[in-house]
Order: structure tokens, then sequence, then C-alpha cells
């Protein structure tokens, strides 16, 4: 066992460092305050004739589900079609490729600009798409949609102007709406972080005149400032992060749209989410370690604004230090309680170290979420007393998983890009065949162990009196609890025996 000094030297340490991240949230929400609104932009030109060229990117990999929603969804778009043009992007090796194909025909015989670019090896995954997308183009500005969203028919009349009013604006982000935020406890979660990220941390970071960063779907790019800042590169699985902060470098400025929203569909599986969240996880980690040493010497930029984008940069860095913590909790409480500390009064003054800390934490994180989900629409008390909180669980139950993937995002460059499945908000059966999340097989025996782990926490503090040690041990018990069994629930072996017990389903078209 470790020697109680370093235990607690070590147990502080990371407290310390998670309680100043979440200080940096709370900053954040100050600086998104509504007095701080920034400027409209100049109104949509009535002379077509003045309007710039747009080409509209699709990029999907196997989205039978969502493809043609996606397509459609854009030939709707309200822009003169001489000046638009419409790229679906299309990587597949399944049967959605020859739907997509009769689909962009289809189109084409209707008068639409649209083309269908399929590449025969997938190099460079997205980026390489995007990019070989831009030589077959001229156009001046880019907007990219991923397959599972929905532009609205006015998004480039809401985003093109901004790009028209200002010459050095490089790209416009929207805000992802979701379409089916009340599916599950899991979605709604995933709602309550979206919200934080992009109306509190893109809305602060823009208003503060910070870096934030494109989320490589509903934006709109200015072709000029991709090119200048080196162009779409594979050499990390958050390509857009990298582009952003790259360009961001070379002087281009980037405005977030707060009011124009993009509806997505969120993942309802389990499996997709840890997916999802591996992958961003650990590219902004091997974006990190590519871009820290341009960021932390660009001396055109003031040292406030290297602070705040190292602090961008290196935020799922907090998932590590949240599996630090849930390693070293429960032992700690266990070992202060047995032993005691030495000094007269010392515990008593760790005590409310300890219990100011982490409840700062934990508090700075709700109302940052708080912040986030109530900007836009007003929310029933559970959504305050029970979603949020548990949505909190949720964040902590990712940590072991994330954690690793911020290990390998910090120790290798060249990972495959795992696209997250989608279903297309019900219309899809959840167990489709080539439609599945890969995870890790250890990862939930692992959880498993923690659940124990903490479980014994629980118990231990109850029998003892620890009463405020419990809300934090908690925390993690239950996001463990449910990221574990949503996962398993979802598993091979769980559902073997359901599955031979139930007759195969007859094949369709899209099974």
């Amino acid at each position: 066992m470790l020697e109680p000094s370093l235990l607690l030297f070590l147990y502080f340490s990371v407290l310390g460092v998670l309680s100043l991240f979440g200080i940096h949230r709370i900053l954040l929400c100050w600086w998104a305050r509504d007095a701080r609104a920034l400027p409209p932009a100049a109104a949509f030109p009535k002379n077509t004739d003045d309007l710039p060229t747009v080409l509209i990117q699709l990029p999907m990999f196997n989205e039978k589900f969502v493809a043609e929603r996606v397509i459609r969804a854009a030939v709707l778009m309200d822009y003169p079609r001489e000046n638009l043009h419409i790229q679906v992007l299309d990587d597949s090796t399944d049967d959605s490729r020859a739907t997509t194909h009769r689909l962009v025909s289809d189109l084409k015989e209707q008068g639409y600009s649209i083309s269908l670019i399929h590449r025969s090896k997938r190099s460079g995954y997205k980026a390489g798409a995007l990019a070989h997308g831009l030589t077959k183009s001229s156009a001046e500005f880019v907007a990219i949609f991923d397959a599972d969203f929905i532009p609205q028919p006015t998004f480039l009349k809401e985003t093109v102007p901004f790009l028209l009013a200002e010459p050095r604006l490089g790209m416009v982000q929207a805000r992802w709406g979701h379409l089916n935020r009340q599916s599950n406890l899991l979605t709604r979660a995933q709602a309550i972080f979206l919200d934080g990220h992009f109306s509190v941390e893109h809305r602060g970071r823009n208003q503060a005149q910070r870096c934030f960063n494109f989320n490589g779907t509903a934006g709109v790019w200015r072709r000029q400032a991709i090119e200048e800042a080196g162009g779409w590169r594979s050499v990390t699985i958050t390509e857009d992060f990298d582009l952003s902060y790259r360009a961001q470098l070379k002087g281009w400025k980037f405005r977030y749209l707060d009011d124009v929203v993009v509806p997505a569909e969120l993942p309802e599986s389990y499996r997709a989410f840890r997916s999802q969240q591996a992958r961003w996880a650990r590219g902004s980690m091997q974006s990190c370690r590519l871009l820290l040493s341009d960021v932390l010497g660009a001396s055109h930029w003031s040292l406030s604004r290297r602070i705040e984008a190292l602090i961008h940069l290196s935020s799922n860095f907090s998932y590590l230090l949240m599996a630090g913590l849930g390693l070293l909790l429960p032992l700690t409480i266990w070992t202060r309680d047995q032993i005691g500390w030495r000094v007269p009064g010392g515990e008593i003054l760790l005590s409310l170290l300890d219990l100011t800390m982490l409840t700062s934490g934990t508090c700075a994180l709700f109302i940052f979420y708080a912040r986030g989900t109530s900007r836009h629409e007003a929310h029933s008390w559970r959504h305050w007393v029970i979603d949020i909180p548990l949505a909190l669980c949720v964040g902590a139950g990712l940590c072991l998983g994330n954690a690793m993937e911020v290990i390998r995002g910090l120790t290798t460059i060249d990972s495959e890009f795992v696209r997250t499945p989608k279903q297309g908000s019900k219309t899809a059966p959840s167990n489709s065949e080539g439609y599945k999340a890969k995870t890790n097989q250890w990862l939930p025996w692992l959880e498993g162990v923690f659940i124990a782990y903490f479980s014994y926490g629980v118990f231990y503090a109850i029998t003892r009196s620890l009463w405020s040690a419990i809300p934090f041990l908690l925390l993690y018990l239950l996001g463990f609890l449910i990221m574990n069994f949503g996962t398993l629930a979802e598993s091979e072996v769980w559902n073997k025996d359901l599955r031979l017990s139930q007759p195969a389903p007859p094949r369709t078209e899209h099974s």
C-alpha cells in the first residue's frame, strides 16, 4: 500500500487540477453571457449575380439508413442552383452505394447539380474524401454535413452572409440540434453534453475572441482558409480539430452561430456512443501533440489566448485525471479513516479542503451544463434534478475507456477512423449487420472491477458514517453501472440465448 503522505499528495494533486478545469468552465459561462452578443452579419444579397459558388460535401461510409435523407435535404437548399453544387462523397463498401447512385442519377435528371464521388480505397478516411472532393470543384465556399444531419433549406442564407461581410472569416459553425433527444437516458445525457459544448464553450470562446474548432459538420468554410492552412490531413482522426487550429494560426477568424441549428441524430446505442467518444478523446490528444508547439510559439497571439488554447487542446486529458481520481478516492477515504492524520486537527482541515474541491468541481460542471441547456428551451424539474446529475454520472462512467484513448492519442498517431453507426432515428433495426459499433471487449470487465470497488467504498462510508464522501462515490458508481450494464445489454454474449430462442427475422433490402 502507498505511504499515506504520498497517497494524499497524489489524490489532492489530481483533485486540484480537475478543480482548475472546473473553474475554467465557469469562466466559459461568464464569457458566454448574453451581454456580449456579437453583431449580426449583413443581409443576404438580393442580386443573385453577386452570390459566390457554394459546394456542399456529404461524406459518408456505409450509411444506408440515413444517406437518402441528407442528400434530399441538401438539394432542397434555398440557394440559386447555378451557384450550388453537391458532392456525395460515398466511400461505401455495402449495398448503400447502389442506393445513393440511383438517387444521385434521379436528382441529376431533375436538374440538380450533384455528383457521386466514390473512391476504391478509403485512404485518409473522411479527411481524404473531403480533400479529394475539393480537387473536383473550384467553389469559393464549402458546406459540410455528416450523413446523420438534416440541414434546413435556409442554412446557406443564414451562414453565407457572415462570410461575405468579413473577408478574413474562414469558417462559420452552426449549433447541433437533436432529433432524438428524449429517446432514452443516453440521448438525454448526450444532448446535455453537446448543448454545453456548443452554447457555452463555442459561444464563450467566440465572444471572448479565443480559438474554437469546427465540429466536422454543420459548418461552412471559405476555401481559401482551407488551402492556406495546408488542407485536410489524416494524421489525426479529428481532422476537423486539426484544420481549425492550423487555419486560426494562419490568422483566419471563426464565427459560431448559436441561433442557426442543424438537427442531427444522437447515438442511441451504448456501444456506438462509446465508439464516438473514444474517437474524439484519442483524436483530440493526437491533435494536441501535433499543434502544441505551434500554439505555444504563436507570438502573434496574446499570452491569454495561448493559455486558453492550451486548455482547449488538452481538455480531454481530464478523463485521465478522472480515472486517477476514481482509483484513489475510495482508497484515500479508507486510509484516512483507518489511520487518521498525525497532525492535530490536520484531518479536519484535509476533509474541508477535500469536500470544497470535490464540491466546486462537481458544481462547476452542473452550472456549465445547466447554462448550456437552459439557453434554448424550458425544462421540467426532472431535467434539473435527474437528467443533469445522471449526465454527470455518465461522464464519470466514460472515464476508464476514454482515459485509455487519451493515452493512445498521446503515444500514437496512425489510427483507424471508426465511424459512428447511424440508425436513422428508429427506421433501422438496432442489430443490423455491419452497423454495430466496435468496442473494447475487456472494458466492461474492468468496469465490473471498479463497480465492486466503489460498491465497497459506499458500503464502508455508510457503516463508518462518512456521509460527505457518499455523493462522490455514488457519482462514479452510478456512472460505471449505467455504462457497463448498457453496453453488456447490447453485447453478443448477453443476447446469445435470446437470439437462439427467437426465429430469425425475414431479410429485406435494408437487412
